[in-house]
């Protein structure tokens, strides 16, 4: 396995996945290990490809001006 070593990384990061570990009961290098895992795992690709099927489903629907609605509803 390899080690990986981080220079200069915020205190305050540190101590964010420090709390975040002892929530989950795991220690600071277990939960460490487990955020880098997932990052490594994500399919930006796939991500991409759902937001542009999502674009495509959304490209030629009209949406109403809601202008005029948040108007009425500040002029309450």
């Amino acid at each position: 396995m390899a080690q990986v070593v981080i220079r200069g990384l915020e205190s305050e990061v540190v101590d964010k996945l420090s709390a975040r570990a002892k929530e989950s009961g795991r220690s600071l290098e277990a939960e460490l290990r487990l955020v880098l895992k997932r990052a490594a795992a994500e399919d930006f690709a796939s991500a991409r490809e759902a937001v542009r099927r999502v674009r495509l489903l959304l490209e030629r629907r009209r949406f109403p001006d809601s202008a005029a609605l948040v108007r009425e509803d500040r002029d309450r």
